[in-house]
């Protein structure tokens, strides 16, 4: 009878036993190659296929705010052999700002581990002849609806940060979206528009070159790459700190084992120097944290944006 048992275990254990992973994994990256999404994930695929001895294939799947490529993962085998890695749109905000979602990223979806997070800048057309983010509400106030700001598209952190900041100065300014940052970059640079929000690396060359000024980060410190930009925090608005920030996830019903594999590497993977290094000139921090942190801190931005969303009637178009 002994015998027998073993037999039947070593019969079982090619499928239960089997290492994860045994074939290539799919990386679907909600958004174009060369963005910043499009960087950290093929650091992070990188890494993995070191790591684990399998090709980590990233797949660019753009479109509706990030819902495309998340559809796609929210619909696979939940195997560990389709993963996702997006940002705050498709885990924490989608949800509230568009009418119609094809799949419920709280049921559908996993959240693996927060992978870095970056500050905003805010700023302004030297043409206005604003030096402070005081100057500028001031300005704001005098001015309402007489200044326009670029975001990158409805519903992005650059979109909702600036709804946050209308909200809480009680501010008027009008919204001109853009598909994407070179455009709203383009245009703020030619006059077109007179201000945004935007990652700091992406419009530093154009503050030390004068052609923007630079009036704030949203976070709750100084940046090292603008240290002499001040923070909302030092401005005496911490509620205004808003970060940028991209995530692993994988459909819902994901072992645990594969879990606990995928995370631990990537908690690895993304602390190496070289990552941290290339993520660094990105403005992007690594965090590399747990699903239990992820998901704690999803359902902290939802609820701070869920409330921004519906105070301002802002939409995805």
């Amino acid at each position: 009878m002994r015998l027998l048992l073993l037999l039947l275990i070593a019969v079982a254990n090619p499928v239960w036993g089997q290492t994860y992973p045994s074939k290539p994994v799919r990386v679907i990256v909600t958004f174009p190659p060369g963005s910043t999404p499009d960087i950290v994930g093929r650091a992070l695929a990188g890494r993995l296929q070191e790591a684990l001895g399998q090709p980590f294939v990233v797949e660019n799947r753009s479109g509706a705010g990030g819902n495309v490529g998340a559809d796609a993962v929210a619909k696979a085998a939940p195997d560990g052999y389709t993963l996702l890695v997006s940002t705050n749109g498709v885990f924490a905000i989608n949800k509230a700002l568009y009418k119609s979602m094809p799949f419920d990223p709280d049921k559908d979806l996993v959240p693996l581990s927060l992978l870095a997070t970056a500050p905003q800048m805010l700023v302004v057309q030297p043409s206005l002849g604003l030096k402070d983010f005081k100057g500028f509400i001031e300005y704001a106030k005098r001015n309402p609806g007489k200044l326009s700001y670029g975001s990158v598209g409805g519903g992005s952190a650059s979109h909702l940060t600036m709804e946050l900041l209308k909200s809480d100065a009680a501010v008027d300014l009008v919204h001109v979206p853009y598909k994407g940052f070179p455009p709203a970059v383009t245009d703020l640079l030619s006059g077109n528009i007179h201000t945004m929000f935007a990652i700091v690396p992406g419009v530093l060359p154009h503050v030390k070159a004068g052609k923007m000024t630079p009036l704030a980060v949203t976070a709750l410190k100084r940046s090292g790459l603008a240290p002499e930009v001040p923070s909302v925090a030092e401005l005496g608005l911490p509620q205004l700190e808003s970060l940028a920030w991209i995530g692993l996830g994988a459909p819902a019903g994901l072992p645990a084992d594969v879990v606990d594999r995928i995370t631990s590497e990537t908690a690895r993977g993304m602390r190496r120097s070289e990552v941290r290094e290339l993520l660094g000139r990105q403005g992007f921090d690594v965090v590399a944290g747990s699903p239990a942190e992820f998901s704690k801190w999803i359902q902290a931005e939802s609820a701070k944006w869920t409330r921004v969303i519906r105070t301002s009637g802002a939409t995805a178009e």
